[in-house]
């Protein structure tokens, strides 16, 4: 039996959402103009104005905004509203460059955490769930979105903040903790940890897990069920539009309902920036028509995923986009060869490995290295040294196959790569340090 949060939004006809999006996106557009002088310049570049867009089927005249843009009016640029009526901020970890500070009011805050209680319930919450929240507070969007998602359904919420895992464990088993909210890497290593202190899921009062943040495999998903003993779900957002719940995964499990009502999507070519047909793979982009202090108009996210119409079982009507597969932008060019760090936690995970890998690539001579260090399980270790080399090079046919081009693998014992409490860090580039 499914649960919804909002059901006559969330089950709502295709009519009903197109015409809610075209109301909100012609007074967006209004209010962006008037009060967004960086953004009214944008427009008038393009030779737009407020009255050009009376629905979504005039989204594409608008022009993009991208993180180079949100650099350059940072901090207080893109606001649409006087700083008096902003509650919060919240702001991106900076890993690429300049932090992006997203500004948010009251109803914006009371809207985002509607939105994340949906994702709460579809993951099968109610008012008698406990979920235990370690995501990171503070700056980062996770804590907060699902800390408040959970208190809009009624459930007794541990706002335990990421690390201390041995803590998180014994908060767990003390409080009997039904839903863990956190990051995907970390979820593992909880499991991790649990295991190690020779618990087992049993010992733990789990059923679902809400994880996002950060790009993960169905092999990953597999393994954290697994080790937990529960339901995994996967949610979407991003601190430039809100933080999570942008998107959320219901019962089926296989891709995550966009908040329509909120968020509106598009998909486009990330060259020519041309909008494509529904079903085809491209980068998102999204628009918000609720935000009221830091509304983005067709913001480009950068992350190549695809959107689907196609009924749900959950019952939902919203747009699903399918986990992303990647980014137009940290896709790695090595050789020549696309390549994406989640092909090769696929191999890994399909192998038997652990999900703890790095991956460095320099550049010796001219040309380009690829070297991927990945942990052996405990089970390896009684492997000889001749063992240890077959398994590296059978990995390493493994990754050529599926990326085109042979990494060198190096096998290294457990525990020995640092695990991250945050975003696991996976890819260290060193080319960039000395072209």
């Amino acid at each position: 039996m499914e649960n919804y949060y909002q059901k006559e939004i969330e089950c709502a006809s295709r009519e009903e959402i197109k015409a809610l999006q075209d109301q909100r996106l012609v007074e967006q557009v209004k209010h962006v103009y008037e009060n967004v002088p960086y953004y009214r310049n944008l427009m008038e570049e393009k030779g737009v104005t407020p009255e050009d867009i009376k629905s979504t089927d005039d989204l594409h005249k608008l022009p993009f905004i991208s993180k180079a843009d949100l650099r350059d009016a940072y901090p207080t640029g893109l606001l649409a509203v006087p700083l008096s009526e902003c509650v919060e901020i919240h702001s991106t970890s900076g890993t690429t460059g300049r932090r992006v500070v997203a500004f948010y009011t009251q109803g914006d805050i009371d809207l985002w955490h509607e939105c994340c209680a949906r994702a709460v319930v579809a993951a099968g919450g109610t008012k008698d769930d406990i979920v235990q929240v370690a995501y990171g507070y503070g700056l980062f969007t996770g804590g907060a979105g699902l800390d408040g998602g959970s208190h809009k359904v009624g459930c007794m919420t541990l706002p335990m903040s990421s690390g201390n895992t041995e803590r998180q464990i014994q908060f767990m088993q003390d409080l009997k903790a039904t839903i863990l909210c956190c990051t995907p890497s970390y979820a593992a290593y909880i499991g991790e940890t649990l295991h190690d202190m020779g618990l087992s899921p049993e010992d733990i009062s789990l059923k679902a897990g809400i994880f996002g943040a950060e790009p993960w495999t169905e092999e990953m998903r597999r393994d954290i069920e697994k080790s937990l003993g529960i339901k995994a779900y996967d949610i979407y957002g991003l601190t430039e539009t809100s933080g999570p719940g942008v998107a959320y995964e219901c019962s089926a499990q296989n891709g995550m309902h966009i908040n329509e009502d909120h968020f509106i999507a598009e998909i486009i070519d990330p060259d020519t920036g041309e909008v494509l047909p529904e079903g085809e793979k491209g980068e998102l982009v999204f628009t918000s028509i609720t935000k009221k202090a830091f509304p983005l108009l067709r913001y480009r996210t950068r992350d190549i995923c695809v959107l689907t119409r196609e009924k749900c079982s959950c019952g939902r009507t919203h747009v699903k986009m399918t986990k992303p597969m990647g980014r137009s932008d940290d896709m790695m060019i090595i050789r020549g060869v696309n390549v994406f760090p989640s092909q090769i936690e696929t191999v890994l995970l399909e192998q038997g490995y652990s999900p703890n890998y790095l991956i460095e690539v320099d550049r010796v001579n001219n040309t380009d290295t690829l070297d991927v260090f990945v942990e052996l399980s405990s089970d390896m270790f009684s492997d000889t040294v001749k063992e240890i080399a077959k398994r590296e090079k059978d990995l390493s046919i493994a990754m050529r196959t599926m990326l085109g081009i042979g990494p060198k693998v190096h096998l290294v014992p457990a525990k020995s790569i640092a695990r991250s409490e945050g975003k696991a860090v996976r890819v260290v580039d060193k080319r960039k340090l000395h072209d």
